[in-house]
């Protein structure tokens, strides 16, 4: 059996965002969703969620690129005195590794973004992070306890099968080596640690290789190489205009992405091969 998870990240970044994703949901592929509870348009997010509830939503745990949700002081913090984290991943990563004093903060941070999401009334469907940084090495050892602290059973596991994409798609060759090697060490390590919590995750993890870049054309050159198993395939659809997403992502393919989750010839050909839409809490979708 086959089985994909459809995930859209940045659920609440922008009110671009969250239609695509209700879009997607409703009349398209997607069974699931991250949110950014530190989003400008997180409570609208919410809202939408609620009034979808077979929508599942998990965490986008942010610390780059986003603002922080807990209150953080001194010197040196990982936030600006405006709450914006660093929008430098390599530094902020760096910083994050190098820096022990960060390891208190960054503690509370993560707790006060799970604790702002249980808030909501919606059931936590899994973690994943923005720029994938809930598999930094610390972020990781940090949210392990955090995870059977409060209750959260599933993980996004990143890694993905370099030399499969290059084979659907050439582009960014060096990039993709790069982040190839780098998440299947950090996936290397987290691996035997959430086997061990009991935390469960995809098989694979399609997305970080093409991230802004799903369309149509890769998603059903993806679907017919799929291993047996669950896949999750993450994605970040978005309705244009949108200054905030256009600002922080100008070369994703936002509109290509939510076309290629509504695309009847994605829908026929997950029903040629006989692949299930479902999500983290092992709920199958129906194809509309």
């Amino acid at each position: 059996m086959k089985r994909v998870i459809i995930n859209a990240d940045d659920f609440g970044l922008s009110d671009g965002v969250n239609r695509a994703v209700i879009k997607a949901w409703q009349e398209g592929i997607l069974t699931s969703a991250s949110l950014m509870v530190g989003g400008d348009a997180f409570h609208e997010a919410v809202h939408l969620a609620k009034a979808n509830p077979g929508l599942q939503v998990g965490l986008h745990l942010t610390l780059v690129q986003g603002r922080a949700v807990g209150e953080h002081g001194g010197f040196p913090s990982i936030c600006d005195s405006k709450g914006a984290f660093s929008d430098d991943p390599v530094q902020t990563g760096m910083r994050y590794f190098f820096i022990r004093s960060f390891r208190k903060q960054l503690y509370r941070e993560i707790e006060a973004q799970i604790v702002r999401f249980l808030q909501t009334g919606l059931p936590l469907s899994h973690v994943d992070g923005h720029l994938n940084i809930h598999m930094h090495p610390v972020v990781f050892d940090l949210l392990c306890g955090l995870m059977r602290k409060h209750g959260i059973t599933t993980f996004r596991l990143c890694r993905e099968n370099l030399q499969a994409n290059l084979t659907l798609d050439r582009e960014r060759r060096f990039g993709k080596m790069v982040d190839a090697f780098i998440f299947s060490k950090l996936a290397g390590r987290c691996r035997p640690i959430l086997d061990h919590l009991g935390i469960g995750y995809a098989q694979e993890v399609k997305g970080l290789l093409n991230s802004g870049r799903m369309t149509e054309e890769y998603l059903l050159r993806v679907l017919d190489t799929l291993a047996d198993g669950t896949t999750e395939l993450y994605f970040h659809p978005g309705c244009l205009p949108c200054a905030e997403i256009t600002r922080r992502m100008p070369d994703y393919r936002h509109e290509e992405e939510l076309a290629a989750l509504m695309s009847p010839r994605v829908k026929g050909r997950l029903k040629e091969l006989g692949i299930e839409l479902g999500n983290y809490r092992g709920e199958v979708k129906t194809y509309v």
